[in-house]
């Protein structure tokens, strides 16, 4: 079978693109940081101004309800970010474990714009976050995973706010960035679908594994410490359209699922870029398919970050 050549995007030096599938969740009060921390799986308590972080929300069985990203917008208020589509039912179900906590969670994305930027490779960990000063009011600017070409920002700023002076990214080659930096946000299509380590989160920083309880956590330090993760995240390239919670199987055990894809890009010319769960043991011969053994094939693409196995 022919190998597909891996897809090459031509892009500006720097470019932004307006996110409008992404929302804002405010928690705000005394005991807005503690009460994040008792609920996701990275560390709020100690979460400093100069600092984001992506962290996961799991139910009690340890899967992933959604992906965030944190920061703090004040001595008191947490800001994050997430997939707008999720957004209702993740503020719902949060709300229901506040209880007698001095905090209060709210819509905030009429309040925000979210950007997504890119620009030529520089140095700067991922995560970190700087402040910017507007006649508007205060925005911030967080650094992405990077990808090989261009590194990536997430920029959050009252609405009322101009664009920022950049030309205009296209939609297709920021999802492709997205996918090509190996973070596969939770989509409402693979909702409870993971545990955090089956989409590489703690490679991203998105799990501590030092800090206290969360729902989830026992299954999720089960995961790690004793070996029984059978299942990681790849990058995959195919020709063929695909989408998130479609699943892959395996030329050799075609009855079953084999993953499923938990990120997808699409291109005009019917080129695919894939984030996909996929069982550890199917990479050691024969081939993967999108969709049903005679599907479209998959084609390996390198992570930008090294994949450590839990078997």
């Amino acid at each position: 079978m022919t190998t597909l050549p891996e897809t090459t995007l031509s892009l500006p030096a720097s470019a932004a693109l307006r996110l409008t599938d992404w929302g804002v969740i405010r928690a705000q009060g005394e005991d807005a940081a503690k009460f994040l921390h008792s609920q996701l799986t990275q560390d709020f308590a100690l979460l400093g101004p100069d600092q984001a972080r992506l962290a996961g929300f799991c139910s009690a069985k340890g899967r992933l309800l959604a992906t965030l990203l944190g920061w703090c917008e004040g001595e008191h208020d947490v800001l994050l970010a997430l997939p707008a589509a999720l957004l209702p039912a993740i503020l719902k179900r949060l709300s229901m474990f506040v209880l007698r906590a001095k905090c209060k969670l709210s819509d905030a994305s009429a309040e925000w714009a979210i950007w997504g930027e890119i620009a030529q490779p520089q140095d700067g960990a991922r995560w970190a976050l700087s402040r910017e000063d507007g006649e508007d009011g205060e925005g911030a600017r967080i650094r992405l995973p990077d990808v090989a070409s261009h590194s990536r920002w997430l920029r959050i700023q009252p609405a009322a706010a101009a664009a920022p002076a950049l030309p205009t990214l296209n939609a297709q080659d920021w999802a492709w960035l997205e996918v090509q930096a190996g973070l596969a946000w939770v989509q409402a299509a693979t909702q409870e679908q993971f545990v955090p380590q089956m989409l590489n989160l703690e490679l991203l920083d998105g799990v501590n594994f030092k800090k206290g309880c969360y729902p989830g956590q026992e299954v999720v330090a089960r995961s790690q410490y004793r070996g029984t993760l059978k299942r990681r995240t790849f990058l995959y390239e195919l020709q063929g359209a695909a989408q998130a919670g479609q699943e892959i199987f395996h030329s050799e055990d075609p009855g079953q699922p084999a993953g499923l894809v938990a990120l997808a890009a699409v291109r005009d010319d019917g080129r695919s870029l894939i984030l996909a769960e996929t069982k550890i043991a199917a990479l050691e011969s024969g081939s993967l398919h999108l969709g049903g053994p005679d599907g479209p094939r998959l084609q390996p693409r390198a992570l930008p970050y090294e994949l450590k196995s839990l078997e």
